[in-house]
């Protein structure tokens, strides 16, 4: 096997790889050694088919595995014997005209890796924003879980629904006299002003007392998620079986009770514990933009065109999406085209951090240990449906690539943890406005933050031209990409909803912008 380079400029390499008709036959001769155990044939024992019936049965099979095989052993040889290290895989394209019986002739382009000088990890100096969590803070934070915790008491039998009143009804819909499917429930919570319900629906049910029916008519959405209630007039028969008004939710054992918790006091340190976890979140993006900085200052060598390509076409993906939300989807487009050849400069930023980042890793053994892979795999598994998961689980374990973009984002947290521990770290207490300051402040100087290995992780940067002022289509997309949010306390406190029964009278979900990876 034979090879002669044809390209060698930047990182992009060719090479003319030949492979002897004697080769591929021989390897012929080890797939029929493969099969031969296998093979069934009138008037032979299994096991005793004669290498010469075989090839003539699945000649043309076998030669395709061969061949296919070869090939691929051969370009691992010239990956070992010219020390190659593939950015992309490696292109391999057959040359026309093979014939089985003759020579090979294959064409393998590839553009391979940088080969760079390793950071001194003895320089590196940070500086911690560190933030308490005060009282108040923590206050705030019950206060704000004390709001969404409503609770309603029975109203007297006489009092008329108001605006924030909690109605129990059951429903029957039609339209054109004629019953639908999902049109009747019983049962249901309805909070008038809420706005859950399509516009019309919840002010009809204003002065109505318990025991009272209406007809409440209502037009639905153009864009109702069921196509033959679409712009359809209906009407609803309303029971209403019971009114109960808002009642003051107090900051006490009571309200720590409905969390499952024994009382206010543990309420409190969760609560706690949930702000320091949100602060240090802030406190550590803070450091590891300014880490990144620091990196990216000091390197400035050439990166594979391949991975820039690929890293600013997802980039430029999520920009037109967040463009063609705005109010002026064409503006904010043309905005976007002016400014196309900064975001091109983060694609190449974001690269060349991601290997700067993964060979700090690898020559000081940083790695992702199969427990930490197991766990965040399992992680993943859970936005998918039950009987689903399984089938992820299997399907990262057998998929490599699949497997590299879960395993990047933590591989990434662990070099950047490991350059914080060799960093010379100067401690300075703020407040939390200080902090979102100076975080805000790295965006508005153009700081590209986050990683830059081709994996979208949640902590990506932005740069962005410094103007006096934007149209929103161009802030929308600077912020395109967010800081990853730490990991929560084992024990959250969210307040509980109750499950509402599916009614066509719902108002169909407000249009968001599909939720960011990683």
């Amino acid at each position: 096997m034979k090879h002669v380079e044809t390209l060698n400029e930047g990182l992009k390499r060719a090479y003319n790889l030949t492979i002897s008709a004697k080769e591929i036959d021989a390897r012929i001769d080890v797939e029929v050694k493969g099969i031969a155990p296998t093979v069934r044939m009138p008037g032979f024992r299994p096991g005793k088919v004669p290498p010469n019936l075989i090839r003539k049965m699945h000649g043309e099979a076998l030669a395709s595995d061969a061949l296919q095989k070869v090939v691929q052993e051969g370009v691992d040889n010239l990956m070992r014997k010219e020390k190659l290290r593939p950015a992309i895989a490696p292109d391999v394209r057959l040359a026309d005209g093979y014939a089985a019986g003759k020579d090979a002739e294959v064409a393998v382009a590839l553009e391979i890796l940088p080969v760079f000088d390793l950071p001194s990890l003895d320089n590196l100096k940070l500086e911690r924003l560190m933030v308490e969590a005060d009282e108040a803070a923590v206050n705030a934070q019950i206060e704000r879980l004390a709001a969404g915790a409503k609770r309603f008491d029975d109203a007297p039998k006489s009092h008329k629904a108001e605006t924030g009143d909690q109605l129990t009804v059951d429903f029957a819909g039609s339209v054109d006299g004629t019953a639908f499917d999902g049109g009747t429930g019983e049962d249901m919570a309805v909070e008038i002003g809420s706005g859950m319900l399509i516009p019309g629906f919840e002010d009809q049910l204003i002065g109505a007392k318990a025991g009272d029916q209406r007809t409440v008519k209502v037009t639905f959405p153009a864009d109702y998620p069921a196509a033959n209630l679409q712009s359809k007039d209906a009407e609803f028969a309303v029971t209403v079986k019971a009114v109960k008004r808002p009642a003051e939710t107090k900051i006490d054992d009571e309200l720590a009770k409905q969390f499952g918790l024994t009382g206010i006091d543990q309420l409190r340190e969760i609560m706690k514990g949930q702000v320091e976890q949100e602060l240090n979140g802030l406190t550590r993006t803070h450091m590891k933009r300014r880490l990144l900085d620091q990196l990216a200052a000091a390197h400035d060598f050439e990166v594979p065109p391949t991975m820039v390509e690929a890293e600013f076409n997802q980039i430029w993906q999520q920009l037109e999406h967040e463009a063609s939300h705005e109010e002026d989807p064409e503006a904010a487009r043309a905005e976007l085209e002016a400014d196309k050849e900064d975001y091109r400069a983060i694609a190449v930023r974001r690269v060349r951090l991601g290997l700067l980042l993964s060979e700090i890793g690898q020559a000081n053994g940083v790695a992702v240990s199969q427990q930490e892979m197991s766990r965040i795999a399992a992680q993943a598994a859970q936005q998918y449906r039950p009987e689903d998961r399984q089938r992820f689980m299997e399907y990262i374990a057998q998929d490599a690539l699949a497997a590299a973009q879960l395993r990047a984002p933590l591989f990434e947290d662990k070099v950047v943890d490991f350059l914080f521990d060799k960093a010379d770290i100067t401690d300075r207490v703020v407040t939390r406005a200080e902090l979102e300051a100076a975080i805000e402040a790295d965006e508005d100087e153009g700081h590209v933050h986050g990683p830059g290995c081709g994996h979208d992780h949640g902590d990506a940067g932005k740069a962005k031209p410094k103007k006096a002022a934007k149209p929103a289509a161009k802030a929308k997309a600077e912020k395109a990409e967010k800081p990853a949010k730490e990991a929560k306390p084992a024990k959250t406190v969210k307040a509980e909803k109750p499950a509402k029964e599916e009614t066509p009278a719902k108002k169909p979900a407000a249009k968001k912008t599909p939720a960011k990876k990683g």
